[in-house]
C-alpha cells in the first residue's frame, strides 16, 4: 500500500498533471465570472432594450393542457409541474461559450506570438578551414598555425 501511495504521489507531482489541474480549477472560476457577466451584467441591458425581457423566465410550456403558465416564472411553471423547454437559459448559455471561446483565443493568439522567435540575422563568420589539413583556423590567418602551410586570400 506505501508503494502504491508511493507511485501515486510521483505520478500527481509530475508537471502535467499538476498543470492540468491547476487550469481545470482556473478554468472553472473563469467559467462562473462569464456566467455571471452574462447573467447580471450583458443580459438585461439586453432584455431592456428588447421590452423589458428577462432571459433567465424564457421558456416553452410543453404541457398546455395540463398546467396555465401564463405569466409564471421559470420556477414558477417547474414547480406547478410543467415540463418546459428553457430556451432563455440556453441563449444565455450561448453567449457565455462565445465569451469564453473568444478570451480562449486571444490567450492562445497572445502565447503564440510570445512564442514566435524573430529571425535572426546569421552569425558573423569569424572562422575557416585551412585547405590543406582541414583544421579550423581564424578567418584573417594568412599562415596556418597547425601546418604552417601558406594560405591565399
Amino acid at each position: 500500500m506505501k508503494k502504491f501511495f508511493g507511485e501515486f504521489k510521483e505520478f500527481i507531482m509530475k508537471g502535467n498533471v499538476l498543470d492540468l489541474a491547476i487550469g481545470v480549477v482556473i478554468g472553472g472560476a473563469f467559467g462562473a465570472i462569464v456566467n455571471s457577466l452574462v447573467k447580471d451584467v450583458i443580459m438585461p441591458p439586453i432584455g431592456l432594450l428588447l421590452g423589458k425581457v428577462d432571459f433567465a423566465n424564457l421558456f416553452a410550456n410543453l404541457t398546455p393542457n395540463k398546467v396555465a403558465t401564463e405569466g409564471m416564472t421559470l420556477a414558477d411553471a417547474q414547480a406547478a409541474g410543467a415540463v418546459t423547454l428553457n430556451y432563455g437559459a440556453f441563449i444565455m448559455t450561448i453567449i457565455s461559450f462565445i465569451i469564453i471561446a473568444l478570451v480562449i483565443f486571444f490567450i492562445v493568439k497572445a502565447v503564440n506570438k510570445m512564442r514566435e522567435t524573430k529571425e535572426e540575422a546569421p552569425a558573423e563568420v569569424t572562422t575557416k578551414e585551412c585547405p590543406f589539413c582541414r583544421t579550423i583556423i581564424p578567418i584573417g590567418a594568412t599562415r596556418c598555425p597547425n601546418c604552417t602551410s601558406k594560405l591565399d586570400e
